[in-house]
């Protein structure tokens, strides 16, 4: 039985670590995607911003995050200490396994705010934000679900299940972000004074498209390794059954939104086909155990959602390059309330309250900090900055210098 404990051990810990590899790698799609989508003018910024946010969420999850999620504090949240990074004797798994694997989601929410207030906020708000949603909104809010303070017998919200983080990692991002740029307002020249749209075309689909593959690979660990377990014939069963479905709602998001907008552009929006496959990825991952047809479902609509979502945001002056909103926010939060219509993991009144007590609060939390940043420093940059491109007077460098005007 000892050689079967430390095979199991060995075989959970290899799961974190080699799962938590692929999430990691997801900042470099975040990079990508966010890069391609923005202008050319403003990408050394968002590259800084991806670099920079998940080096501070690794940093200030270690320090207060992790045990502020997880640690014995009280209902609200746990105990705000460093990470103690000693494995004890009878432990299931590593410890430093565990941490790794949790740190990349933190940097995952994170990251889905830098596209939507890219190309006018200033870079160190930004930042001093992310040390605060990674080292306390994030754990808070985490502490409530995955900690088990408020979803146990009797519990606030009792019945709600998120297997891999359709709310607690993607609409924690997008209802942060959400408040950010309501503060920050849009680009200049993006809404007329008519209240027409103008589009504001990216800089490199190619590097758009890369984004979405890489994101799209590293989703496997995301949901795969949020089996949390591989030393059983039924977890490695258990495993490939989440990211064959994984995959299924990422290939019926694509295809829906090309369809989609055929019908109504009569052309094929590459911005939404790459949006549409992350949309069914984001929608799929409250209960990528659910099976294939269910990820295929909850994909279809989840992308129909973003191509409707996208416009409507522009409808409301909210300004989003990178449909960020829409995918992580809206898609969220329809991923998270399927598992309530279609499985037997959470009922619907649970999934509802976790949507609306997580947004309210992540909102709420959100609005108070970018608000008193905005008063204090200033969230957005100057409008000469603006129009000249973050770039030069954030970084000091340009992206793509050859291509400079004499």
């Amino acid at each position: 039985m000892e050689n079967f404990a430390d095979v199991k051990y060995i075989l959970d810990g290899f799961l974190f670590v080699f799962a938590g590899i692929l999430v990691m790698w997801m900042a470099a799609g975040f990079a990508m995607l966010e890069a391609g989508l923005t202008r050319s003018k403003n990408n050394a910024t968002v590259l800084t911003k991806n670099v920079a946010l998940f080096a501070i969420s690794c940093i200030m999850f270690y320090l207060v995050g992790f045990n502020g999620m997880y640690g014995e504090g009280n209902a609200f949240i746990g105990s705000l200490s460093i990470l103690d990074e000693t494995t004890a004797p009878d432990a299931a798994y590593p410890v430093m396994a565990d941490f790794f694997f949790q740190v990349v989601f933190v940097a995952t929410a994170a990251s889905v705010i830098s596209g939507t207030i890219a190309e006018r906020m200033k870079l160190w708000p930004f930042l001093i934000f992310v040390v605060v949603l990674s080292g306390l909104i994030y754990p808070i809010q985490g502490h409530w679900t995955w900690g088990g303070s408020l979803t146990g017998e009797g519990a606030l919200i009792e019945g709600f299940s998120d297997f891999a983080g359709s709310t607690i990692v993607h609409s924690v991002g997008g209802w942060a972000a959400l408040a950010g740029v309501l503060i920050l307002g849009a680009r200049k020249g993006k809404y007329g004074k008519d209240g027409k749209v103008r589009p504001i075309p990216g800089s490199n689909l190619a590097i758009a498209t890369l984004g979405t593959f890489i994101l799209w690979m590293g989703w496997f660990g995301f949901n795969g390794g949020s089996q949390l377990a591989l030393g059983s014939k039924g977890d490695i069963d258990a495993i490939a059954s989440v990211i064959a479905t994984t995959n299924m709602a990422a290939c019926a998001g694509a295809i829906t939104a090309a369809l989609f907008t055929q019908l109504l552009y009569r052309k094929v929006d590459l911005t939404m086909v790459l949006n549409g496959a992350l949309a069914g990825l984001v929608s799929v991952t409250a209960a990528p155990d659910a099976g294939m047809m269910y990820g295929f479902g909850v994909g279809v609509v989840g992308a129909i959602l973003v191509v409707l979502a996208v416009p409507m945001w522009d409808k409301m002056k909210i300004d989003d390059p990178v449909g960020a909103l829409s995918v992580h926010l809206v898609a969220g939060i329809w991923g998270t309330l399927a598992v309530g219509l279609f499985t037997a993991s959470g009922t619907f009144m649970g999934q509802l309250k976790g949507v609306v007590v997580i947004g309210l609060f992540v909102f709420i939390a959100s609005f108070i900090v970018w608000k008193i940043l905005d008063m204090v420093v200033g969230l957005r940059v100057d409008e000469e900055i603006e129009i000249e491109g973050l770039d030069i007077h954030e970084t000091g460098l340009e992206c793509y210098p050859e291509f400079k005007k004499a």
